[in-house]
């Protein structure tokens, strides 16, 4: 179990967002299984993604790593907020039986204004006092595969302006649980930046000494720019006529890489997080209170523990959930 503001996670294992939490067959999959401890959403705007028909994912042959070139999801937020509602109406329903699973609404934007906007639909969902400890949000800044636009975790001060209006709403309302998905960093350099401006967002809570405004860091997303070819994936029914005669694995050529592939990627990342939010030098700070969500390569019980051990509070899943449905919530836990 992991407490990360005020959301609780039982077990600390979940899905993240991903093409595999699109709708709300999916979403209520994800939310039945007795593996997870929460669901996350895959990344909404406000008025959804255009995605075009060359999007898609293919898995590789040599290990469980996979390859897409899927953006945000063509769905807007106000769905998903729907879809949420209707799941914990349910969950709620049935309290008396098991605890109610929180959601993670995965979300982002280009402006503060926008996300300002899709911050207040979220607040609106909260406003039902059983569903306030059940809703968190977590900010996406690092997609790669989105062609008009760099993953923004990379340049920390392009997303100050978002931070900013998420920190705001949580100084209105501290029971909310905001987080950060970013890009796998492959030098000190960008662990220091990210780091430097979220202590920015520190601030004194009479009750609990310093915090900050944000409670979790999501460690990592996919690795952009990667290729495979059509011989290094597996074929399917569904890919075969795909493949046939193609020059690459997918229509873009490169996408976000994941699983196996960058599993050591993702684990230095989540050490490195953990060793710099949790420094001596750091102690009575707020960064402290962060945690991480490891994700990358968490294909087997063995990587689970890795991810553990490096540092993760909770552990996320996609590239395994892609292969084998939401039974790889099982296949992590035994």
């Amino acid at each position: 179990m992991a407490q990360i503001g005020s959301i609780t996670i039982s077990p600390a294992l979940i899905n993240t967002a991903c093409a595999w939490a699109s709708n709300l067959d999916q979403l209520k999959d994800l939310h039945s299984s007795p593996f997870t401890g929460a669901v996350t959403t895959r990344t909404s705007t406000l008025k959804g993604y255009n995605e075009i028909s060359s999007c898609g994912v293919v898995f590789a042959n040599s290990s469980t790593s996979s390859l897409n070139s899927y953006g945000y999801s063509p769905l807007p937020l106000p769905s998903y907020i729907d879809w949420v509602r209707e799941i914990l109406s349910d969950a709620v329903a049935s309290f008396n039986v098991k605890p109610v699973k929180p959601f993670i609404l995965s979300i982002t934007a280009c402006s503060a204004e926008e996300l300002s906007s899709m911050i207040a639909l979220v607040q609106d969902l909260r406003s039902t006092p059983k569903f306030a400890p059940l809703v968190a949000i977590e900010l996406n800044t690092s997609c790669p595969n989105v062609s008009s636009a760099s993953p923004s975790g990379y340049i920390p001060p392009s997303i100050y302006p978002l931070l900013r209006a998420l920190s705001e709403t949580h100084m209105q309302d501290k029971s909310l649980t905001i987080g950060l998905k970013l890009p796998p960093y492959t030098y000190r350099g960008q662990f220091d930046a990210m780091i430097s401006m979220l202590k920015e967002f520190n601030y004194e809570d009479a009750d609990r000494g310093q915090r900050n405004s944000f409670a979790f860091l999501t460690c990592t997303n996919t690795l952009g720019n990667s290729l495979l070819f059509p011989e290094q994936v597996i074929e399917t029914l569904a890919t075969a006529n795909e493949l046939r005669d193609k020059e690459f694995a997918v229509p873009t050529a490169v996408g976000g890489l994941a699983g196996d592939a960058i599993h050591a990627l993702s684990l230095g990342n989540v050490y490195t997080f953990d060793r710099l939010l949790h420094a001596e030098n750091h102690s009575g700070d707020g960064l402290r209170g962060i945690s991480i969500i490891g994700v990358g390569g968490v294909t087997s019980p063995v990587a689970l523990m890795r991810m553990r051990k490096a540092g993760a509070s909770v552990v996320g899943v996609a590239t395994l959930l892609g292969k084998e449905g939401v039974k790889a919530f099982e296949l992590l836990s035994n």
